[in-house]
């Protein structure tokens, strides 16, 4: 009896601990269902906000409007302003010798090398010498920079800044006069500022001047002063204005333009020089291929390069064709009035027929003026260029088709994000090369909404941060910019009076307003003549 007792106590703990084990197991169990559920449910929170998310973006698509583009983009309250904000004291009057430079490239380089050149001068508090532009680049142009901008506006725009003088001095000695030699440099590329003020600066002591050459990205773009990145801004939209004459065509183009309703200015960027560069011949004929390579042998260095590879990340310019097919996806109809600004397009006719068919009211400066001397006879130089340049800057829409390195486009984006954040449909052509190849592929029945995804994915034109690699000439907010009521004091607008404060400390009690500083807040400049 007793043995039965103990079998049955013995049972009776067995099934107690046996209870125990299982009611921990499904503790554990449920811990972990627990766990698990709230997983899930954390996870069908997130898939639902993304919907939600992927909504507000169709629905913002949706909201979008072709019309709505022919206006300016949100400036969220911002205002272009390059005035000093700090106490910004003008030149000395003894600099530490003068600075030559020569800005190689296109228009676009040649500015961005003049607002680096200027700065460099305030950096050295050095003369600056009026910059040279390279005559032996791919324009062939020799109009110089007399030919192209209004010297004295450009010396009077920056006398707060620098000081400024047309030649070097010639130098008198033993009653004998000679011109005064620059010693030669080659900054490196993207040189920090500390070159400047060391090396550039030591050299320039010991010889009197320097001369930079060559000066295209020779000084860093991201420096962490607002003030020496205001002063590119003046130079860049306040101090480089084109000659009258070239302002007055260009006036008379936008004019012939605007009597017929909006207008949209296209850079298409389908050159022999950028088509080589970027390696994207496949699509031409073997003769047409032949000029390619031998173009890309003689002026870029040696690299294979594979078309497929190139066009599948999007390092190929948009044809004219698919140009047209972006456009007409984005809803705009072929009474659309467009402008081309470009040079001789590669390959002809062939490639601007399909673009034609969709969009056949296209003009460029030889159409909408009688043609003149001047332009016929510079048609890829300088002076077309800068034609084509306010034309699209003006323009009620401006479209980059290749936004690549060195490109006109990139400071015509930046030029329009400071007079009023001017609508800009930038392409990305690395989110759309996969969808125009399925097109080729025979897949077409989603193709216009897929364009349409990435486009209106875009801020057109508005205020956004600069992420590499980005360039600062392409987006110069916020340095470039202020506010009237903002939450950051370092936003706050310069007072009214900040060209009257800096003409009293360079002249003392006289007040001559500057044109360029009581201009710096403008949003939508008429052109000057």
């Amino acid at each position: 009896m007793r043995r039965a007792r103990e079998a049955l106590g013995r049972r009776y703990r067995n099934r107690q601990q046996q209870l125990k084990q299982l009611s921990l197991g499904v503790k554990g169990l449920f811990g972990r269902l627990s766990l698990a559920v709230i997983v899930l449910v954390i996870c069908t929170v997130s898939f639902f906000s993304s919907m939600k998310g992927d909504n507000r973006s169709v629905d913002r698509r949706q909201d979008i409007r072709v019309d709505d583009l022919w206006g300016t983009a949100a400036s969220g309250g911002w205002k272009p302003s390059s005035a000093p904000r700090s106490n910004w004291h003008s030149p000395p009057a003894r600099s530490n010798g003068y600075l030559r430079v020569r800005c190689n490239g296109g228009l676009n380089q040649q500015r961005s090398a003049i607002c680096n050149a200027v700065l460099a001068a305030r950096i050295m508090n050095a003369t600056l010498v009026l910059p040279e532009l390279d005559a032996n680049s791919f324009w062939h142009d020799d109009s110089g920079f007399p030919g192209i901008y209004d010297v004295e506006h450009f010396i009077k725009s920056l006398r707060y800044d620098v000081h400024i003088v047309e030649k070097l001095p010639e130098i008198h000695k033993n009653g004998k006069t000679k011109k005064m030699k620059a010693h030669q440099l080659r900054p490196p590329r993207d040189a920090p500022i500390s070159w400047y003020t060391t090396v550039a600066l030591e050299k320039m002591k010991e010889h009197g001047a320097i001369y930079l050459t060559p000066f295209s990205h020779r000084l860093a773009e991201e420096i962490d002063n607002p003030e020496y990145q205001r002063l590119r801004c003046r130079v860049n939209y306040h101090a480089l204005r084109f000659k009258p004459h070239i302002m007055q065509l260009s006036n008379s183009i936008i004019s012939k333009l605007r009597a017929k309703g909006h207008f949209m200015a296209i850079h298409l960027r389908f050159e022999m020089d950028m088509l080589a560069f970027a390696g994207c011949i496949d699509i031409f004929n073997p003769e047409e291929q032949r000029i390619l390579k031998k173009y890309r042998e003689e002026n870029f260095a040696q690299k294979e390069l594979v078309y497929s590879e190139r066009r599948a990340i999007g390092k190929c310019p948009l044809t004219p064709e698919e140009v047209g097919l972006i456009l007409r996806a984005m809803r705009f109809n072929n009474s659309t009035r467009i402008y081309l600004a470009a040079g001789e397009l590669f390959g002809g006719e062939r490639f601007m027929k399909p673009f034609r068919a969709l969009f056949p009211r296209l003009e460029n400066h030889n159409t909408v003026l009688p043609p003149t001397e001047e332009l016929a006879g510079n048609k890829q130089g300088l002076v077309g260029s800068a034609v084509d340049y306010m034309v699209c800057l003006l323009s009620d829409i401006f479209v980059p088709t290749y936004d690549g390195p060195s490109n006109f486009a990139n400071n015509l984006m930046g030029h329009r994000l400071y007079y009023g954040f001017r609508t800009t449909i930038r392409p990305d052509r690395k989110a759309l090369a996969p969808i125009f190849i399925d097109r080729e592929n025979g897949k077409i029945s989603t193709f216009e909404e897929a364009i349409r995804r990435v486009m209106f994915s875009s801020n057109f034109g508005g205020p956004h941060t600069r992420v590499h690699p980005e360039s600062f000439y392409t987006n110069s907010w916020p340095e470039c910019f202020c506010q009237t009521s903002p939450k950051d004091l370092a936003n706050r607008c310069p007072p009214e009076n900040v060209g009257e404060m800096l003409n009293n400390r360079l002249h003392g009690e006289e007040s001559d307003m500057p044109e360029l500083l009581s201009r710096s807040n403008v949003t939508d400049p008429d052109l000057e003549n």
